[in-house]
C-alpha cells in the first residue's frame, strides 16, 4: 500500500487546519519515534489525526540512537527472547517499507577464547533463527586471517577470530521526518514547535488540549475524542498537567556516541564489543562516511531537551575501544560527541543502574482517559503505534478500523540509483525532485561546506519541504553535520541562515540571533 497524496510539511497550512478544525478524532503529544508512529498509524487507519511537538520532530531521543535497525543482541543475553523476537520482525518491515533509509550492515564480534566463539556463534545462530524469512543474513565464523582484513586495524594479541552477523542500519532522523510526510500523505496532521501547555477536560474526562504555537505565541484550544501522550523522557510532565501528585513513572537513562572519521575504522563492517566493563555491548559502526562509536548507560535524575555527555562517559568509551585497535584513539581526534536519553519505566527499587530495565513498551491509562505510551526503542516503533492506537479505539468508541502499517511504504520509499553516497539516498524519490531546484538556481548545486557532500539544494528543499524552522534544525536533523563534525557544523552555519533568511523572509536580526543560539549548542558537541 503506497500513502497518498505527496505528503510534504507545510507549516502554514497545518496552521491553518488547526485553526478551522473544531474536533480531532486523536491528538498525540510528541514529535519523537513514537509519536510519529503512532500519527502514521492513526493516519493511515483514516482517523483525523493531529500530531504536536513542542520543538522539532525527533529533536530529542529519537535523533540520538546509535542508528540501528536490530533484533538487541544483548536482550538476547538477558534472556528476553520475546523482545528480539518482536524486534527482529520489525526490523524486517523497516527494511522492506523504508528500503532508501534501512541497509543491512555486517557486523564482526573480535574472539579471544575458544569460548567466546562458541557462546557468541550459539547465541547469534539463535538470532537468525528468530528472524526467519526476514533474516538480513546467516551469521558464520570467521578466522584470524579474515579478521585482520575486514578490519585492518584490530588488535591480534591472543586473537582467535571473530562472529560475522547481519544487522539493521539507518538514518534515524531522516525515518522520522518520513513518518511525519507519510502521516501527512494519508491526511493526518503534523506540526513543530507547537507546545501543549494544558489538558482540558470535563467532568474529568479529556476533550483536549491548550497548545501554544513558539512562533507567533497564538493558543490554540483544540478538541480531541483521545489524547495520546508520548513525549519520551517527557512524559511525566504531561502526566503532572492531568494529575499534579502523580508518582514519576519512568529513570531517564544517558546513553553517548563518540563520532571520528572513517579512517578511524578503516573498514565497511561494523565492530561489535559484545560485554564492555559495565555490562553493555559498545558499537562503532560506520555511518554517513564517519564512524559512530557508542553507547553508554548512565542513570540520570533529571532530563532536558539538550543533554551533555559527561567526563565519565567519554572516557569510558575511549578507554574501551583502545583495548581493540592498534591505532591510538584521544580525544582530539573526536570530531562530535553528542548524548541521548532513555525514557525505561522507573524501577521498582533503586539498584544504581538502568541496563537491566527491559526495553518493553509501557502502554498507561490515566482515569482522565490520557493514554501514555513509553519505553520500547526505534526498531519497535511500529509496533507500539499499532498497540497504542487499538487501546485508543478501545477507549474513545472510534469506529474499528484494523493496522495498516505493516504494509505501508514510507514517503520516498522508493530506492533509488541517486548516487552511491547515503547522504542523498535518504532521500529515496525526493532525491530527483531537489536536483530539480537546481533548474531554478544554479547555485543550489553548490556543496554547502568542503570535505561533506550536502549541497545548497538540501537546505531550500528542508524549508518548503519538511519545516525546518531553524539552522539547528537543518545541520542537525534534516542533514547531519552538526552530529558528524561539530566543527565543521559551525563553519557551515552562515551559509545555512542565509539561505533560511531569504526562504523564511527573515531579517538580519534572525540571522544573527540564529547563529548565536547555534553556536551555542554546538559548542557542547566539541571535546
Amino acid at each position: 500500500m503506497t500513502p497518498s497524496g505527496n505528503g510534504y510539511l507545510n507549516r502554514n497550512e497545518a496552521l491553518k487546519k488547526i485553526g478551522s478544525q473544531n474536533l480531532w478524532d486523536i491528538i498525540i503529544i510528541g514529535g519523537g519515534a513514537t509519536g510519529l508512529g503512532v500519527a502514521v498509524d492513526a493516519a493511515s487507519r483514516g482517523y483525523s489525526t493531529l500530531l504536536l511537538e513542542q520543538s522539532d520532530f525527533a529533536k530529542g531521543t529519537s535523533s540520538r540512537s546509535t542508528k540501528l535497525a536490530h533484533g538487541g543482541v544483548r536482550y538476547l543475553a538477558q534472556g528476553n527472547i520475546g523482545l528480539v523476537y518482536d524486534a527482529l520482525k520489525e526490523r524486517g518491515i523497516m527494511l522492506k517499507n523504508a528500503p532508501h533509509i534501512v541497509k543491512k550492515q555486517d557486523f564482526i564480534i573480535p574472539c579471544y577464547s575458544i569460548w567466546s566463539k562458541l557462546k557468541y556463534l550459539t547465541g547469534l545462530k539463535l538470532y537468525d533463527w528468530l528472524s526467519g524469512r526476514l533474516s538480513f543474513g546467516r551469521s558464520k565464523f570467521i578466522d584470524k586471517n579474515e579478521m585482520q582484513e575486514l578490519m585492518p586495524g584490530i588488535r591480534t594479541d591472543k586473537l582467535k577470530g571473530g562472529i560475522k552477523y547481519y544487522d539493521g542500519q539507518f538514518d534515524d532522523a531522516r525515518f522520522a521526518i518520513n513518518l511525519a510526510e507519510t502521516c501527512v500523505a494519508n491526511g493526518g496532521t503534523v506540526i513543530n514547535y507547537c507546545k501543549v501547555k494544558r489538558l482540558l477536560k470535563q467532568e474529568g474526562k479529556i476533550k483536549g488540549v491548550l497548545a501554544v504555537d513558539a512562533e507567533n505565541n497564538i493558543e490554540y484550544a483544540l478538541q480531541s475524542k483521545v489524547v495520546i501522550n508520548a513525549t519520551g523522557v517527557f512524559v511525566d510532565e504531561i502526566l503532572h498537567l492531568d494529575t499534579p501528585e502523580s508518582k514519576r513513572s519512568i529513570q531517564p537513562s544517558q546513553g553517548i556516541h563518540l563520532v571520528f572519521s572513517k579512517s578511524f575504522l578503516n573498514s565497511s563492517s561494523a565492530l561489535m564489543i559484545p560485554e564492555t566493563a559495565d555490562g553493555r555491548v559498545l558499537f562503532a559502526v560506520p555511518w554517513h562516511d564517519h564512524v559512530l562509536v557508542g553507547t553508554t548507560d548512565t542513570p540520570l535524575d533529571k532530563h532536558t531537551l539538550e543533554p551533555k555527555a559527561l567526563e565519565k562517559e567519554i572516557n569510558f568509551i575511549l578507554k574501551t575501544i583502545k583495548q581493540y585497535f592498534y591505532k591510538p584513539v584521544e580525544r582530539k581526534d573526536v570530531l562530535s560527541v553528542f548524548a541521548g536519553l532513555r525514557p525505561l519505566a522507573a524501577p521498582q527499587k533503586e539498584t544504581g543502574s538502568t541496563k537491566e530495565i527491559p526495553r518493553d513498551l509501557k502502554l498507561m491509562i490515566s482515569p482522565s482517559g490520557l493514554i501514555t505510551i513509553t519505553g520500547g526503542k526505534w526498531t519497535t516503533y511500529r509496533k507500539m503505534a499499532e498497540v497504542t492506537v487499538n487501546k485508543a479505539i478501545e477507549l474513545s468508541g472510534l469506529r474499528r478500523v484494523s493496522c495498516k502499517t505493516a504494509d505501508l511504504a514510507l514517503h520516498g520509499s522508493k530506492k533509488t540509483q541517486n548516487g552511491d553516497q547515503y547522504n542523498f539516498s535518504v532521500y529515496g524519490s525526493d532525491y530527483e525532485k531537489i536536483l530539480d531546484l537546481i533548474k531554478e538556481d544554479s547555485s543550489y548545486n553548490d556543496k554547502l561546506i568542503e570535505g561533506f557532500p550536502y549541497i545548497k539544494a538540501q537546505i531550500i528543499w528542508a524549508v518548503r519541504n519538511e519545516m525546518a524552522r531553524t539552522v539547528e534544525d537543518i545541520l542537525a536533523r534534516r542533514i547531519r553535520i552538526l552530529f558528524l563534525d561539530a566543527n565543521a557544523a559551525i563553519k557551515a552555519a552562515p551559509e545555512v541562515a542565509d539561505l533560511m533568511a531569504k526562504e523564511l523572509s527573515r531579517n538580519e536580526e534572525w540571522k544573527h540571533n540564529q547563529l548565536k543560539i547555534f553556536n551555542s549548542l554546538a559548542k557542547n558537541y566539541l571535546l
